[in-house]
């Protein structure tokens, strides 16, 4: 088969001129969890060009359940080098950039500095991810950031929209506080899109943890709602390089 075969049922859908779109864009993915390593794989088999996937951490056997790159014969491999591997197989010709370490500082404001098509934010801890949005609206960047999925159960309840308006999201109200207490500039007026569920968290599902970075707190995660938060943040990626987006995102 030629390699050029498998873009067909999305050339059949979008044109040749946005599959040639697709292929210039360069998109930025962070965090390569249950949402990240399904938006990364989204992105990679919609034809996107280049890819920069940054994630320090390692495949944990409590990866399994959820997300897309942790397999038991991968357990202890770096999550970048996993993503490497198998977007190029789906995808010989992406150009892939892997940085394996924890985004913070001059680091970051390098990296957002670059000129993406687009950032996922895929980030589960509350300060880089901050750091992240705060850069992201500075530069101007198209950015998708993904809110809490842990503790949820309900497919229906997921949607993409209005950082500003995603509505009963615990993480959501604690990065709007954190941003309006750094005091950008303007920035009621900078919006960027949110995957988020109004779905309320099951309280009984959190249990203190010791020892992990950044995380005092882990919450129970069913299978299908990262994942379906990851296919979401990069469907609203794909859709504004192709604008053909419905979402609203000033």
């Amino acid at each position: 088969m030629p390699l050029a075969e498998w873009k067909e049922r999305t050339r059949l859908l979008v044109g040749e001129e946005q599959i040639e779109r697709l292929a210039q864009a360069h998109i930025l993915v962070v965090g390569l969890g249950g949402v990240g390593g399904a938006a990364a794989e989204m992105l990679a088999r919609a034809g996107v060009g280049k890819l920069t996937l940054v994630d320090a951490d390692r495949i944990h056997p409590t990866n399994i359940n959820r997300q897309i790159l942790a397999l038991h014969s991968n357990i202890g491999e770096l999550k970048v080098e996993v993503a490497a591997r198998r977007l190029k197989d789906i995808n010989p010709s992406l150009e892939i950039e892997t940085l394996p370490i924890y985004l913070e500082g001059e680091t970051l404001d390098t990296l957002i500095a670059q000129p993406f098509d687009a950032i996922i934010d895929a980030i589960d801890t509350i300060s880089p991810k901050v750091y992240l949005i705060k850069k992201a609206l500075e530069v101007g960047t198209l950015l998708v950031s993904s809110m809490g999925a842990g503790a949820k159960y309900d497919p229906n309840a997921v949607c993409v929209g209005s950082f500003w308006k995603s509505n009963y999201c615990h993480l959501a109200r604690t990065i709007r506080r954190r941003l309006r207490q750094l005091r950008i500039e303007g920035l009621e007026e900078k919006d960027f899109l949110a995957v988020y569920s109004t779905e309320l968290c099951n309280a009984s599902a959190f249990e203190a943890v010791e020892g992990e970075q950044n995380k005092k707190t882990r919450a129970g995660v069913i299978s299908y709602i990262p994942n379906l938060f990851g296919c979401m943040a990069a469907g609203a990626a794909l859709e504004a390089i192709l604008e053909t987006s419905q979402c609203v995102s000033k």
